[in-house]
């Protein structure tokens, strides 16, 4: 992997804005197949993620997102409230959570690096959202080198309606970190990597964990889906 020039800014959530008038989809993000999953993760009111909707009950994020930006202090889940497909002051499905659950590799109080690879969280749902209503993301773990992927979220300039950048790729890939030419903005934290391949549904390969640079290159920086995902489902299950 090249070397990043700057300092990687780890903690990609941004403080809650007021509500907008209701809008569509940014950047056509609407026509994007299974956006509905995608969410806002309104924390204690202050503060917003982004988060994925992975099975009916469960929503993928990322781990930092659990620790309050200013203090550094555990943030108590069930303070957190997801927001699915959120348009305007309206949203798809929404629940509150039960239980977090992050990656055993993850501790936000070492150096920004340390949570590359390992930036992931899987919250419970208070109750399930039928798939009828909202179908979960498809998964894959072939993040690779090269893919062209996409990045789904809610952010500080578009807080209440989701964002499309479509046309980025993956640049490098070590273990389970990824660096991606994917732009992203405060408040993508924990957003969806997805794979774009023509006539398929586009699978979720990675979480977005921060931005970062090569050389004069804006990067983002996420952290690639394994099978050591399934563990943190059936512990958050």
């Amino acid at each position: 992997m090249k070397r990043l020039s700057t300092v990687i800014v780890a903690c990609l959530m941004a403080s809650l804005p007021g509500l907008a008038k209701a809008e569509g989809p940014q950047a056509g993000a609407g026509s994007f197949p299974g956006w509905e999953a995608v969410g806002r993760l309104n924390i204690s009111g202050r503060n917003m993620c982004t988060g994925s909707l992975i099975a009916p009950n469960l929503v993928l994020t990322a781990a930092h997102c659990l620790y309050d930006p200013v203090s550094g202090r555990a943030i108590d889940p069930t303070t957190i409230r997801f927001e699915a497909g959120l348009v305007g002051r309206r949203a798809k499905a929404a629940r509150n959570i039960t239980k977090a659950v992050m990656h055993p590799g993850y501790d936000h109080f070492r150096s920004n690096t340390s949570l590359m690879g390992n930036d992931i969280a899987v919250l419970r749902l208070s109750h399930p959202i039928s798939s009828a209503e909202i179908r979960p993301l498809v998964m894959s773990w072939e993040a690779a080198r090269g893919d062209a992927v996409g990045v789904l979220s809610y952010n500080f300039a578009h807080a209440t309606r989701p964002s499309l950048e479509r046309s980025c790729e993956v640049l490098a890939k070590q273990r389970t970190t990824l660096v991606m030419s994917c732009r992203v903005e405060f408040g993508a934290s924990g957003a969806p990597v997805l794979q774009v391949v023509p006539g398929h549904l586009p699978r979720l390969v990675s979480v977005i964990s921060a931005k970062a640079a090569m050389g004069s290159q804006p990067v983002s920086i996420g952290t690639a889906l394994d099978s050591s995902l399934w563990r943190l489902m059936r512990q958050a299950g």
